[in-house]
């Protein structure tokens, strides 16, 4: 019987085209739906990071002197254009996990086979971690977006043939702007050793034009000026930038049971603000399998750089637990080697077969899409459903009516409420109220002499489902 030429079929033919697209699609969708529905709600730490952009000045340095400082400055340059919106406060999150999914999608292209990208991808934009810190509007997305933009970068350094000077003065500038960010530089200490260490990428590097290196270097020490200078008047942001928690000594015990839980402890989900375990069951066997093949080819440049991340990383997740989106590039690169190995296995026992190697690819389709379902289910489930999630996202901003004119709140919101009235014209934060009808929260309900409940404002919650009071003048 004659073998049949599949690659003269046109699905065939375009196959990458067809799947890169659907999870460009799939991508897009679901960070609108995530963006605007679910939670739905702000955190605790979105309203910290919400004071933090509207603190900013210029003209002033002391305000600058924070971590993660790029995503507070497009955040407030986002509040400055749009204003203050539940949407806008995500807006930024919601711009870096777009082009973060972009870098991962071209760097599974160049670190493994088009196939491989695919699936991985699909199963990384689908999981509950990456939607969550999609859509968070505070500044955990930059454990994702920086890892990915550096290693992309630095692979177009030491492979690209077109415009690798402009690769070096872009890696240049995202490796210093990194470092903004805590944890950042785990990555970069991970990237220099492994050029250290490994006979290829260290004789690739000393074949780089040493002009080119020296102007890279400079543009890298000037943009670091800023942070060296916040770090002189301030100490701590040394420390914050390391990962070294605040309380010291830490419980180390008691936090390698935390990071044992969020990674492992399948049969018991967390309802923190973010779902635990990290990653799903068929995830983590992937990611198992990956790690295996990694150590199995250590000898590679690749899986030299992820074994050194790993060795970075897991002190400072034993000191900090908090962190667990720093693990999440390190264990796509490990989940996409362990498809790697699952596929190339399949192969290798039918070398010559069309019709094995089709079949064998029908149940890790299959596998894929479980994992991408399980984990939105898992997501839209668990956010939506949950009364313990929910509580833990305030929707009192969404609710808050827009001819608002004077907005009575307790002294822990006024904060908050402070910078949203910066960006809303004809909304002013008062003790004492002056005009005829205004605003209460929940928090700073009280009596006001003269005035009168007119209406109650609530959300869909079981439990304090009475946010906001809307007050007027008694008649008379």
């Amino acid at each position: 019987m004659a073998i049949v030429d599949f690659s003269k079929y046109i699905i065939y033919r375009w196959r990458y085209i067809l799947g890169y697209s659907f999870v460009g699609l799939l991508l897009t969708g679901l960070l609108v739906f995530v963006g605007l529905y679910l939670p739905g709600g702000l955190s605790a730490e979105e309203i910290s990071s919400t004071v933090r952009s509207a603190a900013l000045s210029f003209s002033d340095p002391a305000t600058l002197a924070i971590a993660n400082l790029p995503y507070y400055a497009l955040q407030s340059l986002i509040f400055t254009i749009f204003g203050v919106s539940i949407f806008t406060i995500k807006l930024p999150s919601l711009i870096l996990a777009l082009l973060s999914a972009i870098g991962i999608i071209l760097l599974l292209r160049r670190w493994f086979k088009p196939n491989i990208a695919v699936l991985a991808s699909l199963i990384a934009v689908t999981t509950g971690q990456f939607l969550f810190i999609a859509q968070h509007g505070a500044p955990g997305i930059l454990y994702v977006f920086w890892p990915i933009v550096l290693l992309l970068l630095g692979t177009q350094v030491t492979r690209g043939k077109k415009f690798r000077y402009l690769w070096k003065i872009l890696f240049a500038i995202s490796a210093a702007m990194s470092l903004y960010t805590p944890l950042s530089i785990y990555p970069l200490v991970a990237i220099l050793l492994a050029i250290i260490l490994h006979p290829h990428l260290r004789n690739t590097v000393r074949k780089l034009p040493k002009p080119r290196l020296v102007v890279a270097s400079l543009l890298f020490l000037a943009l670091l000026a800023p942070l060296t200078y916040g770090i002189i008047i301030t100490p701590q942001l040394g420390l914050t930038l390391l990962g070294v928690p605040t309380i010291w000594p830490p419980d180390l015990g008691t936090n390698t049971i935390i990071v044992l839980k969020q990674y492992f402890l399948f049969w018991e989900p967390g309802t923190t603000a973010l779902m635990t375990p990290v990653f799903g069951l068929g995830s983590a066997i992937l990611i198992a399998l990956g790690l295996y093949r990694i150590i199995r080819t250590r000898e590679t440049t690749r899986s030299y750089l992820i074994i050194i991340w790993i060795v970075c990383l897991i002190p400072v997740l034993i000191l900090n637990p908090a962190f667990t989106s720093v693990t999440f590039i390190p264990s796509l690169l490990m989940l996409a080697a362990g498809l790697t190995s699952l596929i190339g296995y399949w192969y290798r026992l039918f070398p010559l077969n069309p019709y094995a190697r089709i079949a064998g690819l029908i149940p890790i389709v299959i596998l894929v899409f479980a994992l991408s379902v399980s984990g939105l289910a898992r997501y839209v489930y668990g956010y939506h459903y949950s009364a313990t999630q929910a509580s833990l996202f305030s929707k009192d901003l969404a609710i808050l009516p827009k001819d608002t004119k004077e907005l009575v709140v307790s002294d822990t919101e006024r904060d908050f409420y402070q910078a949203v009235a910066q960006y809303r014209k004809g909304v002013s934060i008062v003790s004492s109220p002056k005009s005829e009808s205004f605003v209460v929260t929940r928090e700073a309900r009280k009596s006001f002499e003269g005035f009168e409940i007119v209406r109650i404002i609530t959300n869909g919650h079981t439990n304090e489902s009475d946010r906001l009071y809307i007050y007027k003048k008694t008649a008379i």
